[in-house]
């Protein structure tokens, strides 16, 4: 696991995987591949827990950090793995977990992100019933931080993801649909645009709009993100939409949206 510094924009370095981590019980397994991410959740007091908009956007990085890592390049250790689920369904889980259980996620094939305050691991994606223990014992379902917490900071070149108002998501299922959104960004959007993205480190930036200012969104935004129907909301639920941040402030409400493009209709994913 590379863990760079909190908001450090460069990608983690190229290390040598886990011995055994791409065995072939992974490709003889008939089950659906999913990225699974693990978002640090301390619950003490002292703490300090983290707030849900942070969450969604570290996790929004993570995913895509671990896209863009030389090791998911061709030739690279996490290619084989990462093309083969990224060839279907982009399916994510998110998990949570704190103390020992956290730490040992560490010795795991992937990358990590720290974004104002929240601590978010993507790891190399593979078939859902072939998990190691470190992952398969952590929690799903459920994950819901108190505190929504305030958007990042505008920075250009930024990707911006406005999360529905039209549903109730919890921190868990949100952080899924950002790192979606990212995702399809980055697969979708002008190379240009992808490239002034990475220089920013992939900084993502959360809004939820009210009902107007999302449905303006709904047809102004260049990605989209249609959920697959998995957990908590009907499939074919409109749950994300994405677009390059030029530097103009995205507020919270109906304010009008700037600088439109065309939308980009995301593949379905739970």
């Amino acid at each position: 696991m590379t863990q760079p510094r909190p908001d450090d924009p460069t990608p983690p370095a190229p290390a040598d995987p886990a011995p055994g981590s791409d065995g072939a019980d992974l490709w003889a397994s008939a089950a659906p591949w999913a990225m699974q991410l693990v978002l640090r959740d301390e619950r003490g007091e002292q703490a300090g827990r983290t707030t849900h908009r942070a969450a969604c956007e570290a996790a929004a990085t993570a995913a895509v950090l671990l896209l863009d890592d030389p090791r998911s390049a061709p030739g690279g250790p996490w290619h084989e793995r990462v093309a083969r689920w990224d060839g279907g369904p982009i399916r994510k889980v998110v998990r949570r977990a704190r103390g020992a259980r956290f730490a040992a996620t560490a010795a795991l094939d992937g990358v990590e992100v720290v974004r104002r305050g929240a601590q978010v691991r993507a790891f190399v994606p593979g078939p859902i019933d072939r998990l190691p223990p470190e992952l398969s014992r952590l929690q799903v379902g459920g994950t819901q931080l108190p505190d929504v917490g305030d958007p990042a900071p505008p920075v250009p070149g930024a990707l911006v993801v406005a999360l529905t108002p039209l549903a109730a998501l919890t921190t868990g299922k949100a952080a899924a649909q950002c790192a979606h959104a990212a995702h399809l960004a980055r697969r979708t959007l002008p190379d240009a645009e992808v490239r002034r993205w990475r220089a920013t480190g992939f900084a993502v930036r959360v809004v939820t709009p009210q009902p107007a200012g999302w449905r303006e969104a709904a047809g102004r935004a260049r990605v989209r993100v249609s959920d697959g129907g998995f957990t908590e909301v009907a499939p074919g639920t409109v749950t994300a939409l994405a677009w390059i941040d030029e530097g103009t402030r995205i507020d919270e409400g109906d304010e009008p949206l700037s600088r439109p493009g065309r939308p980009r209709a995301g593949r379905p994913a739970g």
